[in-house]
């Protein structure tokens, strides 16, 4: 008789389809607890005051004639040969830095009027009404009146406050503090700081509080002029 030898079954190990992984991942993932997400802090009173105070002084050259900035980036750095000054270049320096603050000045008081050929012609305001510089007619045919483009205390206000502006500039310049401060004490340099910035801030605060509605040299004109 024989003997049956009897052979071991291959065990089949069954593998997990896709869903089956899928929905084991899905609910794993689902247990798994969030991580908490730290709530952001709203900025404080006080640096909410410096990133304007600082965002007012960025923006101080938008205050000033197009015209007197261009002329002030060009000049400054051969005038006082880039930070370089020596006894010639110093005092033209400073006669460089006083033209051009009048300059703010007096565009404070130009303006512009519009004929009724819609020309636009731009003069000088004054305490009787308002000097054209290239109107053809002397009579002044085809104007509006122009008593009600003369010199007013705004004018006033914007024209030192341009002054001072065009200053808070020019300090923050590189080139004239070399020229003018080239190696400034503790308090000196404290105060080349601190100055800008205030200026900057009161003056915004100026130009706000007293609008003006002229339209001088390099201005737009609006609808109403």
């Amino acid at each position: 008789m024989s003997e049956t030898t009897l052979r071991p079954r291959a065990v089949v190990s069954k593998q997990p389809s896709r869903s089956e992984a899928a929905t084991s991942s899905s609910s794993i993932s689902v247990n798994e607890p969030e991580t908490p997400k730290s709530p952001s802090r709203p900025p404080t009173l006080s640096q909410r005051a410096i990133s304007q105070t600082l965002t007012s002084t960025a923006n101080l050259a938008n205050l000033l004639p197009t015209g007197t900035l261009l002329a002030f980036q060009l000049l400054v750095p051969i005038f006082t040969n880039n930070g370089s000054c020596d006894s010639a270049t110093r005092p033209m320096t400073l006669v460089l830095l006083f033209l051009l603050s009048f300059s703010c000045f007096l565009a404070s008081f130009t303006d512009s009027v519009k004929s009724s050929d819609g020309q636009v012609y731009y003069g000088l305001a004054t305490f009787k009404g308002m000097f054209l510089f290239d109107y053809p007619d002397p009579s002044g045919a085809g104007l509006p009146d122009l008593i009600k483009y003369r010199i007013k205390f705004v004018d006033g206000v914007h024209a030192v406050s341009s002054v001072l502006v065009f200053g808070a500039v020019a300090l923050r310049d590189k080139n004239v503090l070399n020229c003018l401060y080239p190696t400034p004490k503790h308090e000196t340099q404290e105060v080349l700081n601190i100055a800008p910035v205030g200026i900057g801030l009161i003056c915004s605060l100026l130009f706000v509080v007293f609008p003006t509605r002229r339209h001088g040299i390099g201005y737009p004109v609006t609808s109403g002029k």
